[in-house]
């Protein structure tokens, strides 16, 4: 069925990537903006995981008596910088607030729905590209302790949530991976998990088939959109403004919202709040050749290890210091430290090619997903902070069963923007 709505899309990263594609599949004329390219930022530089296990919101009240010990270790994963520690204070506050008890299993439902349809609606948006770009060997969480009661713990609350995790002794774990060190003593093998190769090979599929069905790219930054009033009831056209500064105003009917760290000022320009935090994150892409069969991350260091199509990609801090301010690379730097410490023959490595990127967070730790309360032409599908590469594809078809108003396979109330008016 061919539909004659024009749609905007707005945010070429994996999640705008994935809607773009859904609705073009569906007949739309869809438009594609973003000033970077296709498949920049996080889309290009994350730890390629999809991390359908991770259910568990990171505003946990376990994560509080660590953090004066994090702050204060150059190798721990957290940094806040002295000069935007007050600026970051308000977002701090809320995501402890969110670590109350009700809250923290309200939120676990809500990533638990989300991350359980996630490679389901991936197969569906790739077909037969699927195989090519996700792999699907699972991943490793390693412990370096052998305080095994308390391994089981961990293990017991992901099967609680459903999900598939095996217990690996250190013999069964060097079967199962042999380039590990000796000194881990356990871990946890989540068996239903993937990663790809190429975070950024992904985008380009996915532009590349959307480009096929006749979509349309406009590298140009959105610097205004302007919604008709919906107030008055009565039918105007276009319903949606779209301007940049290098291609004048365009109009459509519908537009999605998938500008990541970069959507506050857009959300505010509509009238939305939004308290997003730019939680910015680092790579160190060791071109190495590895023997790693699948990501392999830390639970004592807090990275994760991801073997790819040109190397090694180490991954997984996190920086609170703004959007725009410039990158401290000692934080990839550090993530070399911790490969060597869980690798064999550790001593052939070398730093390689660093990056940051950031990420698009909320202090309740789920994503924007669905319309606007008070524009019924425009929606949103942003803040998905550690977990946009895995939520990408449901999100797109979320989004796209709101346009065609559907009713939508999952809830998807708490991931309206109305919880933060």
């Amino acid at each position: 069925m061919t539909h004659a709505l024009q749609i905007a899309v707005v945010g070429a990263g994996v999640v705008g990537l994935c809607n773009a594609l859904q609705l073009t599949r569906q007949g739309y004329q869809v438009t594609l903006y973003d000033p970077a390219g296709i498949g920049e930022q996080c889309s290009r530089g994350n730890a390629g995981h999809f991390a359908t296990e991770q259910v568990f919101p990171l505003a946990d009240k376990a994560l509080l008596p660590r953090i004066p010990a994090m702050l204060l270790d150059k190798l721990s994963p957290l940094r806040v910088d002295h000069q935007y520690f007050f600026r970051a204070l308000p977002w701090l506050s809320r995501f402890c607030l969110n670590m109350l008890p009700r809250r923290f299993k309200h939120h676990t439902r809500a990533l638990r729905a989300l991350n359980e349809a996630a490679l389901p609606a991936f197969r569906r948006l790739l077909q037969d590209e699927f195989e090519h770009n996700i792999h699907l060997r699972g991943s490793l969480l390693t412990f370096e302790h052998d305080r095994v009661d308390e391994i089981r713990g961990v293990q017991s609350k992901y099967q609680h949530q459903g999900v598939a995790v095996e217990l690996l002794d250190s013999a069964q774990l060097r079967a199962l991976e042999p380039e590990l060190s000796s000194r881990i003593q356990y871990a946890l093998y989540f068996s239903e998990v993937g990663h790809t190769p190429d975070p950024y090979q992904l985008s380009q599929t996915l532009y590349q088939a959307f480009i096929a069905l006749g979509g349309q790219f406009v590298k140009a930054a959105v610097t205004k959109i302007t919604p008709c009033d919906d107030a008055t009831g009565q039918t105007c056209l276009p319903r949606v403004q779209v301007t940049t500064q290098t291609h004048g105003s365009h109009g459509f009917d519908k537009l999605v919202l998938a500008t990541g760290a970069w959507s506050k000022t857009l959300c505010k320009q509509l009238g939305y709040k939004l308290p997003i935090e730019a939680e910015r994150g680092y790579h160190n892409m060791l071109p190495a050749l590895n023997n790693l069969s699948r990501p392999v991350a830390s639970a004592d260091r807090q990275f994760i290890m991801t073997p790819m199509q040109h190397g090694l990609r180490l991954a997984g801090t996190v920086e609170f210091a703004g959007l725009d301010g410039p990158p401290n690379y000692e934080r990839a730097e550090v993530l070399l430290t911790h490969a060597k410490a869980l690798l064999q023959n550790s001593g052939r490595l070398n730093q390689g090619d660093h990056w940051m990127g950031p990420r698009p967070s909320l202090p309740d730790s789920l994503p924007v997903i669905g319309p606007a309360p008070n524009h019924s032409n425009i929606y949103f599908a942003l803040g998905h902070q550690h977990l946009g590469l895995t939520q990408a594809a449901i999100t797109s078809e979320l989004i796209a069963q709101c346009i065609a108003n559907q009713t939508t396979t999952l809830d998807i109330g708490p991931y309206n923007i109305a919880r933060f008016q």
